[in-house]
């Protein structure tokens, strides 16, 4: 295996725990109501995030499934 299609997965995976970061931590900020600032402010902010961690998850789904279920010669030949 070479270090750039190792690096692509470490990158996949990686980005599957941001994803649950920001999803978490969005959901935390909209709706725990654990801050003094206007509930508008910090529901955009919360949803902000969770609909960022939802494109991200999005973008690491293609990723793995580019890195991890396709054949190497397709990257051979890709460059």
């Amino acid at each position: 295996m070479n270090e750039k299609r190792m690096m692509k997965q470490i990158t996949a995976i990686f980005g599957v725990f941001m994803t649950f970061f920001y999803v978490g931590i969005g959901l935390y900020v909209a709706l725990s109501g654990a801050f003094n600032i206007d509930k508008a402010v910090t529901s955009l902010f919360g949803f902000t995030f969770v609909f960022y961690g939802i494109y991200r998850g999005f973008r690491s789904f293609q990723l793995i499934r580019d890195v991890f279920f396709s054949r190497e010669e397709e990257d051979d030949n890709k460059g």
